[in-house]
């Protein structure tokens, strides 16, 4: 097994406070990681030094056996997926949605004047099929649903075959419908020995699919807990997290989390 993610010591502090505070942490490519904690607990600055959109304060971040400071981070961009709500709202409405994951070839939102060769549009329609798309290749982005978005948005992002996915909270705003399928797909995805490393950030256990092997809990920008998820998701840690005592139950795989009475 390789590490395709090392935090080591890390500290990112903005106007004089720390956003993440002495984090350690190491993502192998064979697991699937959920990143849980309150809202202002780090996981969004996290998610920026994990895709190499920022860089730490001091301490260091390898991303795929490179440190941020000594590398390309635009060819090293290119081998990450990543999918968040900033994503989707850079999409144009009327982008069909074969574009829109062919696009991910280029790395641009928006078809333009680019050529793709038919293996291009092969493996396109391949992964929009993959994640049940595969009647929508020529509907506009703007006429999805918000479930069939969040799924076209994660075609795009495992276009480039990445070697580490990651995804910013792709339940949220959904249904109880859509939230059920896209979590039984990223299960699905999750349990695939072809699939990339993959991280995934929720704000509820009920949101974790299935197959997810490791969970790192935050608060204040510290960890909390980190390790395979038997071990790490458990109610004391939750409790330690949000700052309230829970009851947790695990149902074929599935957590679930109320406040204790």
């Amino acid at each position: 097994m390789v590490n395709v993610l090392r935090f080591t010591d890390v500290t990112y502090v903005r106007d004089r406070r720390p956003i993440l505070d002495g984090i350690d942490w190491a993502v192998e490519d064979s697991e699937r990681w959920v990143i849980l904690g309150p809202n202002g607990a780090g996981k969004t600055t996290l998610m920026k030094l994990a895709t190499a959109n920022d860089y730490p304060t001091t301490g260091s971040v390898e991303v795929l056996d490179k440190r941020l400071g000594r590398v390309d981070i635009f060819e090293l961009r290119n081998r990450i997926g990543f999918v968040s709500s900033a994503t989707g709202r850079r999409i144009p409405a009327s982008e069909k949605v074969r574009d829109l994951v062919l696009t991910a070839a280029y790395g641009v939102e928006g078809r333009w004047n680019e050529h793709y060769d038919d293996v291009d549009v092969r493996q396109a329609e391949r992964i929009l099929a993959e994640w049940d798309l595969g009647d929508y290749v020529d509907r506009a982005y703007g006429t999805l649903s918000d479930g069939e978005r969040k799924r076209a948005l994660i075609a795009r992002a495992v276009m480039t075959d990445p070697e580490m996915l990651l995804l910013d909270e792709p339940s949220a705003s959904l249904d109880l419908g859509a939230r059920e399928r896209l979590l039984q797909m990223l299960s699905g995805f999750a349990r695939s020995p072809h699939s990339p490393a993959m991280i995934m950030v929720t704000h509820h256990v009920e949101e974790v699919p299935p197959g997810f092997t490791h969970a790192l809990l935050l608060r204040d920008g510290q960890v909390q807990a980190s390790g395979p998820i038997t071990e790490a998701l458990t109610a004391e840690n939750l409790e330690a997290t949000f700052g309230m005592p829970f009851e947790l139950t695990v149902s074929n795989g599935r957590y679930a989390a109320v406040a204790k009475p």
